[in-house]
């Protein structure tokens, strides 16, 4: 049954992927909700142990993934919402997983630094063209997924084996596919014209987090 999921999963996202490059808005919007309930059904059967924070995490990716479908600062913030309580939910599930102890504070507060960094710079490319209203919401929710990429990098330095590495390239995508989906909504003279590198970073940086965590 799990293969049936993955099998679904990669069939939804490939489909997804060829409407983002066409910039087909109806075919997007019919294969964005199977991409996220396909590999959640992927985690729950595959899993030899679920874990509630993981399963929470990915419905509200998928509640994420639903919200930001129509267009409109509401629906924009309340999709936010949804993505800021999913990381939250991973930043959960990674922490069973990292022995604090072994990682030095000074290695904590680098990697902190690197993605608060990261946000800024993307926020500085940016400023001229979001909402005022959003700017901060919109740096807080990005500052967050840098937290999550922190905890993943933490749980690889803290067990290095190929499952952390794998989750933590995933968690790396996630926070690339939200700096590219804030240029192509909001720097219309950018290079970024269509949500393909958006969905795609996205698309496989998720698996990436289920496969490391499986």
């Amino acid at each position: 049954m799990k293969y049936l999921f993955l099998a679904v999963f990669i069939i939804s996202t490939a489909i997804h992927l060829f409407a983002s490059a066409n910039k087909n808005r109806r075919l997007r919007n019919i294969t964005k909700p199977f991409l996220l309930l396909a590999l959640l059904g992927f985690y729950l059967f595959a899993a030899d142990r679920i874990l509630p924070a993981i399963v929470l995490a990915l419905v509200f990716s998928w509640l994420g993934d639903v919200l930001l479908m129509p267009h409109g600062v509401k629906w924009f913030t309340a999709g936010g919402i949804a993505f800021m309580v999913s990381h939250l939910f991973f930043i959960l599930g990674y922490s069973k997983d990292i022995d604090f102890s072994s990682l030095s504070p000074v290695i904590v507060i680098i990697f902190a630094l690197v993605f608060i960094c990261a946000v800024i710079f993307v926020f500085s490319k940016l400023k001229e063209n979001l909402p005022k209203r959003l700017f901060y919401a919109m740096f807080l929710y990005l500052l967050l997924n840098g937290a999550m990429n922190c905890f993943a990098i933490y749980r690889l330095l803290s067990r290095p084996c190929t499952a952390t590495a794998v989750t933590c390239i995933g968690a790396i995508l996630f926070f690339i596919s939200d700096a590219s989906l804030f240029f192509v909504r909001f720097n219309k003279n950018g290079r970024l014209k269509t949500h393909f590198l958006v969905m795609l970073t996205y698309s496989v940086g998720e698996l990436l987090i289920v496969l490391g965590l499986l």
